[in-house]
């Protein structure tokens, strides 16, 4: 027989168990290093790049913004609840979701003060030249929270493969603009762009290593571009990204000043899946379209 003292040591510890937490995931985000409890069983999800590597890895998201940009996002998430924006949270629909995780991010981040009112949230901003770099440790820490660190690992695996592919594809091909089309409007993006991973990870020379592109780039004319003359153009279309029913990229550059350029004349203007890298930039599946189709693009002429 079990002495009083004993049972009730025994089942004070019990019930310590049973009703705490788990030790969660440790996790890097934005804003530093977070513990994040494990396997949230409903989640709400701003930013479009977190939504595409959670969907790669299989993890249901419950909330998402009004707008998913992506086509391939769309269908998985066709009985998730809209709670804002890409931009605002709608705290109504939040608290009506009752979400046990927030994940913000990009243009979503400053409103993490907000969703914290609701739920536990953490900031996954990918950002910066080192964008390959983040979004690999986003998949393991996603992987971590979700309980399916193999498949992170081999999705990490997957993305690698795809970057060698490009670098390989673009070694020794000369120099590259990374170029913008807004409507009839043209900016330019440099190695310290927010597109300038695509300069550092597959050491593609840029054309104009001085370019100074903050989040949206210099303001250019067709003139610049003609007089630069560079070998390659990486066209990111925002109107088709954003959805806007303004002048696409191909009608725009199709004028005199660029026909006459190398990278024209030799076909090698590539023109990257605008979305993915305009507004899911570091998502996996996302990532890896970019990176095929510039492996694609810089594969047509040796």
């Amino acid at each position: 027989m079990i002495e009083p003292a004993r049972l009730f040591i025994a089942v004070a510890i019990a019930l310590a168990m049973a009703c705490s937490p788990g030790h969660g995931a440790e996790v890097q985000t934005y804003q530093g290093p977070r513990t994040v409890a494990d396997a949230p069983a409903k989640i709400a999800v701003f930013d479009i790049a977190a939504i595409d590597t959670l969907t790669a890895l299989g993890v249901n998201v419950d909330g998402v913004p009004s707008n998913l940009y992506i086509d391939a996002l769309r269908e998985p998430h066709t009985s998730a609840q809209t709670v804002g924006t890409l931009f605002e949270p709608d705290l109504e629909a939040l608290n009506a979701l009752a979400p046990d995780l927030i994940i913000v991010g990009g243009r979503s981040s400053g409103q993490i003060t907000q969703t914290e009112r609701v739920a536990p949230s953490i900031d996954m901003t990918i950002w910066g030249d080192d964008l390959l770099g983040q979004a690999r440790q986003r998949i393991l820490d996603y992987g971590a929270i979700f309980g399916v660190g193999a498949k992170a690992e081999a999705l990490v695996a997957e993305l690698d493969t795809r970057i060698e592919a490009a670098r390989r594809a673009a070694e020794g091909k000369g120099t590259a603009l990374i170029l913008m089309t807004n409507g009839p409007k043209i900016s330019v993006y440099g190695p310290k762009s927010r597109f300038g991973w695509v300069h550092s990870t597959l050491s593609i020379p840029p054309a104009d290593p001085n370019i100074d592109a903050g989040n949206h780039g210099d303001a250019v004319s067709f003139e610049f571009v003609a007089d630069l003359d560079p070998d390659w153009l990486i066209v990111v279309d925002r109107a088709s990204a954003i959805g806007s029913n303004e002048q696409n990229a191909r009608a725009t550059l199709d004028n005199a000043l660029l026909r006459r350029t190398k990278a024209w004349q030799a076909d090698r203007v590539i023109y990257v899946p605008s979305a993915s890298l305009y507004i899911a930039a570091g998502g996996a599946r996302a990532t890896m379209d970019v990176l095929d189709s510039l492996a694609a693009g810089f594969s047509k002429t040796q």
